[in-house]
């Protein structure tokens, strides 16, 4: 069977594994966005740096051209112009065309900066939008995980509970079974034994001594009427006829009187409400409920009395079961397991197939008072199966 609680911490532990690759989705996002930023504005002084140098390119263009129309008229006429005014325009030439290919360089390197800069921009604005999708998918699916796999968990953990409860219902059935086949054995089954030998004794006797069969006769009904009590007991505990004749009450009235003349513990029954009867299977149900209620008194409260009382309203059946007896510590009874629990699990078990609550006050010393309410909202008054 698969343990919920192993169950749960795997779920956990994918939950906290998926926030964590979110929170780590979002800080590259961020990251990106951050290094996207710088980039756009490095791309923007960049493109005003080239402004300028394209600008200026401009200028020295123009400035260089006259500079080379100047050094061809100045060379054409010797006469007219020295050798120094010569030199000077040639200078001042070759200067500009120098300063110019250094300006176009640059203006080159600035284009190559700003074209990958622009392609850079691109990539980290894509990176930044997938990022945000994705963080967005993953919320969307942490969100659906975090209600669907938790629901998965409850709902495993109540198909398991529900599981379990019917293992122990099968396992219920088993025991009393049991119970009964040996109660027959040990009751009825030896009787008839019994009866078959003293019937063979009797048939022997009326060869040899006739006047004691009378007397045999006699000790045969006895035993067959312990027999017939015995049986009758069976049968109720099996099934409690006057349930089905009379209802649930008058059943619990006859099961107090026969529990006191048989064991000696008074039961003080109170009903309130109107009586009525209800489905077979709830009436069942109530009746073993109290039963288990009354055997657990028996069997660890150690007094010679207790009460029940039972009201019936028109939406529930309230149950209330008191004894001033030992007592015990609820926290220290392991109600889950086989055994033990003082026959709390099968109670429990049919409140819970009845949709009802159960709630158990008590103490060592402080006795112990059961609460049971059941509730009546899909049962017709006076309804029957």
């Amino acid at each position: 069977m698969l343990d919920i609680s192993a169950l749960d911490l795997i779920i956990k532990e994918t939950i906290e594994a998926i926030e964590r690759s979110q929170a780590q989705i979002y800080d590259i996002a961020e990251n990106t966005r951050i290094e996207a930023n710088q980039v756009s504005n490095e791309l923007a002084a960049v493109k005003d740096e080239l402004n300028a140098v394209i600008t200026e390119v401009d200028k020295l263009e123009l400035a260089e051209k006259r500079a080379r129309l100047r050094l061809v008229e100045v060379s054409k006429d010797f006469n007219r112009y020295t050798e120094q005014d010569i030199k000077a325009a040639y200078d001042k030439a070759y200067n500009l065309q120098i300063e110019l290919v250094k300006l176009r360089e640059k203006e080159k390197v600035l284009q190559y900066r700003r074209n990958h800069l622009e392609v850079s921009l691109r990539r980290l604005q894509t990176t930044v939008q997938r990022a945000e999708r994705l963080i967005s998918q993953v919320g969307v699916v942490l969100t659906y995980l975090k209600g669907g796999l938790y629901d998965l968990s409850l709902k495993i953990g109540e198909l398991q509970q529900t599981q379990q409860m019917a293992l122990n219902i099968i396992r219920a059935q088993e025991e009393e079974r049991k119970r009964v086949a040996r109660e027959i054995h040990d009751g009825p089954a030896q009787s008839m034994a019994n009866i078959v030998m003293r019937a063979e004794y009797c048939l022997k006797l009326l060869d040899k001594d006739p006047s004691k069969v009378r007397e045999e006769l006699l000790a045969l009904q006895n035993i067959v009427m312990l027999s017939l009590q015995d049986v009758r007991k069976i049968i109720f505990d099996l099934r409690p006829m006057v349930l089905d004749d009379l209802g649930l009450a008058p059943a619990l009235k006859r099961y107090f009187a026969s529990y006191q003349e048989q064991y000696g513990l008074e039961i003080d029954f109170h009903f309130f409400g109107q009586q009525r009867r209800l489905d077979s299977t709830m009436e069942i149900a109530l009746f073993r409920i109290i039963q288990e209620a009354i055997n657990n008194i028996k069997k660890h409260a150690q007094v010679k009395s207790a009460k029940v009382k039972m009201e019936m309203q028109p939406d529930k059946v309230m149950i209330s079961i008191r004894d001033i007896g030992k007592g015990f510590d609820l926290n220290s009874v392991n109600v889950g397991k086989e055994g033990n629990g003082y026959g709390l699990v099968g109670m429990r078990e049919r409140v819970q197939l009845l949709n009802g609550e159960m709630i158990i006050n008590t103490a060592p010393g402080k006795g112990t008072h059961i609460s049971i309410t059941i509730p009546l909202q899909d049962q017709e008054p006076g309804s029957r199966t």
